[in-house]
């Protein structure tokens, strides 16, 4: 296995302008972490080389960055008690928070050109994983350590009261690590030429939508994949989703749940005008391109992450890829208790099936009317 993961390495010869703690991600690495499922454990800050990447070095986590949701009770509460226990037993770690109005007392402001984050901790729900990803919108993505203080919680692994277990396996090297799939977008206009310089830093974590907006007339797109046009779709919007998203926008639209360890492109139509258009599951490798019809009687809006980005007119295009640099998302199996682990039906808590745990826990997938009742009145 280390030979494997040593080849695909010395594939990725690409330049980087700057220092990462990840190897950096191309195909074939891509399609080796595709492979094994994704979860490895490994040490999260070692540098690009494969012999370090089992090597623990606590010093090297020296700073980190807190996103948090709007600062209720709970959640100042939350990083209070975070301060607190990274004073005490971290005293050399920097903590860093965004520059606004409810910064906490006692961290520095961040400044993204010139303070470099080791750790990314999220407290809140979906939205602010989410949000992390679009503070790193070029280049590589810290390691993200997310705590649920939100609703629905399904990118959250970890429950908030379990903090100081989580930031112990980090600080050992112990974590073990989901890369999920962003994506990168480029605009471009009637000619074909590049529209601004948004397009190639944006990169989403969740889709990509177009739609119509306010309008009432129909979007009409052309969906080209790899340059081959695949159809002209009349409809409300189409999606491009990755598979983190795909229990997003895309699923509410009638898209497939596709598992966050796979390498994928999901496109899925918002309200089709045609019965037998479906939704379609592409390689990571495949470049999807959206372009406006010229016959279309409305632009199209495009959101990214749920974001307002741009308003597509007739002729103008955009084309999403698979993002080189993923989020590297700290897993719940880094908290995992060997000696509580059983050798009956499924993994433990903490193992690899957390996914398939949440989608039946939050999803209430394939959940019967009749079942749901019985767990309503359920009295034992």
């Amino acid at each position: 296995m280390m030979n494997l993961l040593q080849s695909a390495l010395k594939r990725c010869t690409a330049p980087h302008k700057q220092r990462t703690m990840f190897p950096r991600p191309c195909s074939l690495s891509t399609h080796w972490l595709a492979q094994t499922n994704h979860y490895r454990r490994v040490n999260l800050f070692s540098t690009a080389t494969s012999h370090t990447l089992h090597r623990s070095n606590t010093e090297q986590v020296k700073s980190i960055l807190i996103v948090n949701k709007l600062r209720t009770k709970p959640v100042i509460d939350a990083i209070e008690s975070f301060l607190t226990h990274l004073r005490s037993n971290y005293p050399h770690v920097k903590v860093f928070h965004e520059d606004r109005k409810d910064i906490p007392d006692g961290v520095e402001v961040w400044r993204p050109d010139a303070d470099k984050i080791d750790l990314v901790i999220t407290l809140g729900g979906d939205g602010t994983i989410l949000h992390a990803s679009s503070l790193f919108r070029v280049g590589a993505v810290p390691p993200v350590l997310s705590f649920s203080m939100g609703t629905l919680g399904f990118l959250l692994p970890f429950h908030v009261d379990d903090f100081s277990k989580a930031l112990e396996s980090v600080f050992q090297g112990k974590a073990t690590v989901l890369y999920r799939m962003r994506l990168s977008c480029e605009f471009s206009d009637k000619n074909g030429n590049k529209i601004g310089n948004e397009g190639e830093d944006w990169q989403v974590m969740n889709e990509v939508a177009l739609h119509r907006g306010a309008s009432s007339h129909l979007n009409t797109i052309d969906a080209f994949v790899d340059g081959q046009h695949l159809t002209e779709a009349v409809s409300d919007g189409l999606i491009v989703s990755t598979p983190t998203g795909s229990t997003a926008y895309s699923l509410s639209a009638g898209g497939p749940i596709v598992h966050p360890s796979l390498s994928a492109l999901v496109l899925t139509p918002i309200c089709p005008r045609s019965l037998s258009f479906r939704p379609l599951v592409f390689p990571a490798s495949s470049s999807i391109t959206l372009r406006i019809g010229d016959r279309s009687r409305a632009p199209a809006g495009v959101s990214m992450d749920g974001q307002a980005s741009h308003v597509l007119s007739p002729g103008e295009s955009v084309t999403v890829r698979a993002s080189l640099h993923p989020i590297p998302c700290i897993n719940r199996s880094s908290i995992s208790d060997p000696a509580l682990e059983t050798q009956g039906e499924g993994a433990g808590p903490g193992k690899e099936d957390d996914w398939v745990r949440d989608i039946n826990n939050l999803l209430q997938y394939n959940a019967t009317f009749r079942s749901k009742a019985l767990l309503r009145h359920d009295r034992t």
